[in-house]
């Protein structure tokens, strides 16, 4: 898969571009999330370009390596503004291609969707999360971290409420004080529980027919804490209950496909938290490389 990765060059024509996050000091829990970006760059090798499940081949998708945003030591506020400009630049310089965020912990999401509507003046954005959790947390108590990122998007006037569908909340994990937050603000959202009793196709298929009638664009954020803490060793919030890895990878695949969906970014992925085989940097890797299945589909469809 290195072969597929370059480095960006000026005026190159691109199909996606991978940009580094490194940003985990706004995480509530203690994650070296910012060293993924690297991480899953180290891991590319590891894979090959084609995909016997879907029989989609990447190997002529134009794939370059944007680089890592600069961050400040201390200050999370001028972090995020990096995050925010780094998108807008990124999405002027190459207007025509799919970003794929890597973070960084989740807090990375808000900044990048805020630039990626600034790019997108005037279309009506949407989210298609995957989270163990809502993200929810208010803004005053501790400022922006990882467990604020969709509050933040919704007060700040960048995305409705009725515009986010979450896929994945479960177990003893949000405070009920959040799931009434997600209510007022009509958040749509499917647990677990409902996930694995309508399957995760269905699922996919009505959440993004869902998203298709209300929004422009789809801006997909996979927090890796999804996942069952089994199949997600280096999640630092991973739980008991998560989804499986295959769910989330053919739900990927799905989004992939559909023409409306726009970005991409992974985050809360801690790799000094992953064994020696590194499942979870293997996993996001895989991520990444299902939704680009997704788009390549779609791509030979046209």
């Amino acid at each position: 898969m290195n072969q597929l990765i370059g480095e960006h060059t000026a005026g190159q024509q691109l199909d996606v571009g991978l940009l580094g996050v490194p940003l985990s000091r706004s995480s509530i829990t203690a994650s070296a999330a910012s060293d993924n970006p690297n991480a899953i760059r180290s891991i590319w090798k590891s894979f090959g370009t084609y995909n016997i499940d879907y029989d989609v081949d990447l190997a002529d998708l134009r794939i370059a390596d944007l680089g890592d945003v600069k961050m400040h030591v201390t200050d999370i506020p001028r972090c995020h503004h990096n995050i925010e400009e780094a998108m807008v630049e990124a999405l002027s310089r190459n207007p025509a291609y799919f970003p794929v965020s890597i973070g960084g912990d989740h807090s990375i999401t808000c900044p990048l969707v805020k630039g990626f509507q600034r790019h997108h003046s005037g279309k009506t954005i949407g989210i298609l999360q995957f989270d163990a959790h809502f993200d929810l947390r208010n803004l005053q108590d501790g400022g922006p971290s990882n467990g604020t990122p969709m509050r933040g998007l919704i007060e700040s006037g960048t995305i409705e409420g009725r515009h986010i569908v979450n896929i994945g909340p479960h177990g003893y994990f949000n405070a009920y004080a959040y799931k009434k937050y997600a209510d007022e603000h009509s958040v749509n959202y499917y647990t677990l529980r409902q996930v694995r009793k309508q399957g995760i196709e269905h699922v996919m298929v009505e959440a993004l027919t869902y998203l298709r009638e209300q929004v422009d664009l789809i801006y997909v954020t996979v927090d890796i804490d999804v996942l069952d803490a089994a199949f997600a060793p280096a999640a630092p919030a991973s739980t008991p209950g998560g989804m499986w890895s295959s769910e989330l990878l053919e739900a990927l695949y799905i989004a992939g496909q559909e023409p409306r969906t726009a970005a991409l970014d992974i985050v809360c992925l801690d790799p000094a938290r992953d064994p020696r085989h590194l499942i979870t940097v293997k996993t996001g890797a895989y991520v990444i490389m299902n939704v680009l299945c997704g788009i390549k589909y779609r791509m030979q469809q046209t």
